[in-house]
């Protein structure tokens, strides 16, 4: 079976793709023994995504991906959008950046959104990128306990349900990161 590092430690974000991953091995940052923060300084997400994966794979040797999402609120000139993991500020908190998220759109009626993802998959040596987004809205409160992050806050279109409240298997199908860990399998099942 072959062996692929995700450059995170996030449980939500590792158990999401691993079970999405078939006939491969899917190693955390902690499984391979690398410790460290890797800064994410840069304003894109490729950027990011590039920095966490080249950085593993310098490390460990294996095939190596990172992704990097976030969520840009129309209404808040796309904001957080790359910035999304620390909105609420440090120390890095999914319940403050829910909350100062809705605090920004107090009082705006237009509350539309999409989740970004970004793969950077270092494979053989070689640097693949990949992308996915979802559409939808804000929700005026946090409602549900599933997924991470602003799941709890995001409706995707044609629901009427948070990410927080619809089983994983549906927001598989339909998250950002669904769609590019989607075309990230595809690559991988043609080498």
């Amino acid at each position: 079976m072959k062996e692929l590092v995700i450059a995170s430690n996030n449980k939500g974000k590792i158990e999401e793709i691993r079970s999405m991953l078939d006939g491969i091995q899917l190693l955390s940052l902690s499984d391979v023994g690398f410790t460290q923060e890797i800064p994410e300084p840069y304003d894109t997400f490729n950027e990011n995504a590039y920095t966490k994966a080249s950085t593993v794979n310098s490390f460990c040797g294996k095939n190596t991906f990172s992704d990097d999402s976030g969520i840009s609120v129309h209404a808040l000139d796309d904001k957080p959008g790359v910035h999304s993991a620390y909105f609420g500020g440090l120390p890095r908190s999914d319940e403050k950046n829910n909350i100062k998220l809705l605090s920004e759109l107090e009082g705006k009626a237009d509350r539309t959104a999409h989740y970004k993802a970004v793969i950077c998959l270092i494979w053989e040596g070689e640097t693949h990128y990949f992308e996915g987004r979802c559409y939808g809205t804000i929700a005026e409160a946090a409602a549900g306990d599933g997924g991470f992050g602003y799941d709890p806050l995001f409706i995707p279109d044609g629901y009427d349900k948070t990410f927080g409240e619809l089983p994983a298997e549906v927001k598989n199908k339909l998250s950002h990161r669904g769609e590019a860990v989607r075309k990230l399998i595809e690559f991988l099942k043609q080498q």
